[in-house]
């Protein structure tokens, strides 16, 4: 079988993996991406983009798209639990809020994520639709990926020195990565959107119930999106007080009557398409890098409780943060060399943004799930809900992506990810570059 020939293997054209390869492609890289579903496609998610993303999809190209399709402005917090409706402000972004908004919004998985991966075409990237991952392996300094076609027996080989691992957390991954055996503590996601919903525009509650919490918001065109997280015990539990009804509908029903906030935002609803699921979803952090799956990004790099809401923000963050450390190290990565020492630079800086988010996201989980452990705390917020605000803060929503590499060069990448003024301009530049250098990429591709 011939092979064909790129500078890096992105695994995934999700948020992450698109990410990754607009970067790259921008910077002269030739790109394969792997994705094997069909976009535009719905993902479980719970759909906010904080605000400090938004010079990141400056820099992306998309930030123009972003802002014209996006739900309103997030500028309240909630917490719904059992009868409880609390209510604080969001803490606004307030460096560059002018240029690009000072609170986050919230935009449909089947929205952000085309709209990211036919930016990454746009610049060049060879998208493999529909096509999925068979094996990865690397020997004499470059990786050699067997993809095989979702609709049909087709079969390809491609070759690269560097890959991106941007699977979904809940999918075994190029590395061949071992399940866990079920527990009763097992985490499942779900999601629906619905039309005609009550909720109050910007405000973006989070809903605690015992074995579970999850989260509303008003997205795209008004359409809500209620998306949750549930124990595997209380998912049973669920379902056998609904007997014969699928899953989704044995959760919406255990919201709306356990959740005053959610029965009141469901009065006059519909919901439009299925309840969606994923799982087992496993917070926390995993390898940055191996030697055969290579470098990962977004969920295959680490998660955060969802509570937090901050998946978007750690996919697109994660994706920048590796690709400067690509760029510094091209010259070696490029030619087969060693890439451990590339990977422990990106190991730390990962660790340095998102290690506070996955400690307090576990512990706003912990007692959000657990209704003995969560009463103190509502009698301190019904007295003081301005405590949802610091919560807010101390979760990541207003910090921005701290990249000390790459701010100390001056360079373009290292403006984008440390939030400098000049974010439009480095976009410019980055876009025009790549424009320019389509043409000479397509013919450095290679057939052997």
């Amino acid at each position: 079988m011939t092979s064909t020939r790129y500078d890096a293997i992105v695994i995934g054209g999700g948020v992450a993996g698109a990410t990754a390869a607009i970067l790259l492609a921008s910077a002269g890289w030739s790109v394969a991406v792997v994705e094997k579903a069909r976009f535009p496609r719905r993902k479980v998610c719970g759909e906010c983009v904080a605000a400090t993303n938004f010079p990141l999809l400056e820099v992306l190209g998309v930030g123009a798209a972003f802002a014209a399709s996006a739900g309103p402005p997030l500028t309240r917090v909630g917490l719904y639990a059992g009868d409880a409706l609390l209510t604080a402000d969001l803490p606004p972004l307030r460096d560059n809020a002018e240029a690009w908004g000072a609170w986050g919004r919230a935009l449909g998985r089947e929205h952000l994520d085309t709209l990211l991966l036919q930016r990454a075409a746009a610049l060049g990237a060879q998208v493999f639709e529909r096509w999925t991952v068979k094996d990865v392996d690397r020997r004499g300094g470059r990786h050699e990926c067997r993809i095989v076609a979702c609709d049909s027996t087709d079969s390809a080989s491609l070759e690269a020195p560097v890959v991106v691992d941007a699977h979904g957390s809940w999918e075994p991954g190029p590395g061949g990565r071992s399940r866990s055996p079920a527990r009763a503590s097992d985490l499942f996601g779900f999601k629906a959107n619905f039309t005609n919903a009550s909720l109050e525009p910007g405000l973006l509650p989070v809903l605690a119930f015992p074995g579970g919490y999850g989260g509303m918001v008003i997205g795209d065109r008004g359409t809500l999106t209620i998306a949750c997280c549930v124990r595997r015990d209380r998912l049973r539990e669920w379902r056998a007080a609904a007997p014969g009804a699928p899953a989704g509908a044995a959760i919406e029903r255990a919201l709306v009557s356990g959740c005053a906030g959610v029965g009141r935002a469901l009065e006059g609803a519909r919901r439009e398409g299925a309840w969606l699921s994923v799982g087992p979803i496993r917070p926390g952090a995993r390898s940055a890098w191996s030697e055969r799956a290579g470098f990962a990004v977004g969920n295959a790099a680490g998660e955060a409780h969802p509570i937090l809401g901050e998946g978007i923000s750690m996919a697109i963050q994660s994706a920048f943060l590796l690709v400067r450390r690509l760029e510094g190290g091209r010259a070696g990565l490029l030619a087969g060399g060693e890439q451990a020492a590339v990977a422990r630079d990106y190991a730390s800086a990962w660790r340095r943004n998102f290690g506070a988010r996955l400690r307090w996201s576990a512990l706003f989980a912990a007692v959000a799930m657990r209704p003995g452990a969560a009463a103190p705390l509502l009698a301190v917020l019904r007295r003081w809900p301005r405590a949802l605000t610091a919560a807010a803060i101390v979760g990541g929503k207003i910090r921005p992506l701290a990249d000390h590499a790459a701010a100390d060069d001056g360079s373009d990448a290292g403006a984008a990810t440390a939030h400098a003024p000049g974010a439009t301009t480095n976009a410019a530049r980055l876009e025009g570059a790549a424009h320019a250098n389509v043409t000479a990429r397509s013919a450095a591709r290679e057939t052997q």
